[in-house]
């Protein structure tokens, strides 16, 4: 089961809440999502949940993730979630849907990075064989550091004597206790011990025994899970939960609901580097660094500059005599700050909202099930876009009642509808949309379709939108 909620604010201006990072190459070529299913589908091997896991997303990111598992060969069960309600309903849902099966659930977060595979294979085969046992296991990272911003787990006596079968070297503790962010103080006292861990915020148990966990510590959430799976309908091959049982299920954690009360919990220190790349600061941590402890990419160049994380996307970014900063550029925003703060970008992005700007929700480039639209240019009633529809996909047949459009193909096919009008459209050609008129462009090729539209009016929002027909059920 991969959870594939969260907005990344920590990592903005790159993260944002339509494209959060998950579903960004922020480490490999790959996206986090993409490298988590990848990492699942490796560690359980041929066994059948490896080839049809469980992801559970916002219904705004639906088509994201089916397009990037796609990607790599991957087919999901993709559940869709009205809100987020935290980890502990999202758990719930994905056990209540196996719960005949009862297999043993390895829950992993889409926007973590995992080094080693070997010793992740190894701690996941360990965690399903004391999962089996009846045991609610968590993962446990070496703390390295009194890091206040992580929850830590302290260790009791092993879970069994001897070796397992899986390894005469790994072990599995019982829980001790959980303690969630702690002073540096009190994380300084508790590394002294030898027995923390992080909590990693993975775990593997059996669908069954979760559920009889939930139903014993938290049955609110427990019953509001299954009123939402009763009530869950398919839609276009996606799972949409019923959504006001959802909406009546109250928002905790899985550590907290079940976890922090279970007498039932286990940790397995992991032998593997992690990171929950929850920061700049720790996206430099994972990154290759040159000499002088600068991690770069794009058209950098660098000039008397230490310990610092440029992240171009474009145009070049040029730094003289500066130590120890963060310094991200994107189309639309620029954020430059002290990498020892990079924990607090989330305080940038509040600022934003209460000042209603648009800068925290999306990109220039805005990703549709049919493509994407990027803006090009922009003034008084005028527009100016830049589309990508993708072979076999196509726009919803559609007006606008404020605004006139003009289509010039770039590159590859159109079949454009235009009222009572079919028209081909081939590279340099174009058409004019009046207001009020019924149209759809659709891709009639087989490469991608690249327009330029030009927008006029008084009104130019992407609210100005009457659907009449949509293959995405869109309304």
């Amino acid at each position: 089961m991969i959870l594939c909620g969260g907005a990344g604010s920590r990592l903005w201006p790159v993260s944002r809440q339509l494209l959060p990072k998950q579903f960004l190459p922020l480490v490999t070529g790959r996206t986090l999502l993409q490298d988590t299913a990848l990492r699942a589908k490796e560690a359980t091997g041929s066994a059948a949940p490896a080839a049809s896991p469980i992801v559970i997303c916002n219904e705004a990111h639906r088509f994201l993730v089916k397009d990037q598992l796609a990607e790599i060969g991957v087919s999901a069960r993709i559940v869709l979630e009205p809100v987020g309600r935290s980890t502990a309903a999202a758990v719930a849902v994905a056990a209540i849907a196996c719960e005949q099966q009862d297999p043993v659930l390895l829950i992993l977060a889409s926007d973590h990075a995992i080094r080693g595979a070997e010793a992740f294979n190894s701690a996941v085969a360990l965690a399903a064989e004391v999962a089996a046992s009846g045991m609610l296991v968590t993962f446990g990272i070496a703390a390295t550091r009194p890091d206040s911003g992580f929850g830590y787990i302290e260790r009791g006596e092993p879970v069994q004597d001897g070796a397992s079968a899986v390894s005469a070297h790994a072990k599995a503790y019982k829980v001790s206790r959980f303690v969630e962010k702690p002073t540096q103080d009190q994380a300084r006292d508790m590394i002294a011990t030898g027995r923390v861990y992080w909590n990693s915020g993975m775990f593997a148990f059996g669908a069954k025994r979760v559920l009889e966990e939930l139903g014993r510590f938290r049955p609110d959430i427990l019953e509001a899970a299954r009123a939402s799976v009763a009530a869950a309908t398919d839609d276009l091959g996606f799972l949409r939960l019923g959504k006001e049982a959802f909406l009546a299920c109250p928002a905790e954690a899985i550590d907290r609901a079940v976890m922090e009360r279970t007498a039932h919990a286990a940790v397995i220190p992991a032998d593997f580097g992690w990171s929950d790349v929850g920061s700049w600061s720790a996206l430099w941590d994972l990154a290759e660094k040159d000499a002088a402890g600068n991690a770069a990419r794009g058209d950098v160049q660098l000039q008397d500059t230490r310990d610092s994380l440029i992240f171009g996307d474009r145009r070049l970014i040029a730094t003289l005599g500066v130590d120890g900063l963060v310094i991200v550029d994107t189309d639309d925003a620029l954020l430059v700050a002290a990498r020892s703060r990079s924990q607090d970008v989330r305080e940038v992005v509040e600022d934003l909202k209460r000042a209603n700007r648009s800068e925290h929700l999306g990109h220039r480039r805005v990703y549709r099930p049919w493509g994407y639209y990027e803006s090009v240019d922009a003034g008084e009633r005028f527009q100016v876009k830049r589309l990508m529809v993708k072979p076999g996909h196509a726009l919803s047949l559609q007006l606008h009642r404020k605004r006139a459009e003009h289509w010039v193909v770039v590159s590859g096919r159109a079949r454009v509808t235009r009222g009572e009008d079919t028209l081909y459209l081939e590279e340099n050609q174009s058409t004019f949309i009046p207001v009020g008129t019924k149209h759809r462009l659709e891709n009639a090729g087989e490469a991608p379709l690249l327009i330029i539209e030009v927008q006029s009016g008084s009104y130019l929002g992407e609210d100005d939108i009457e659907r009449f027909e949509d293959r995405y059920g869109r309304g």
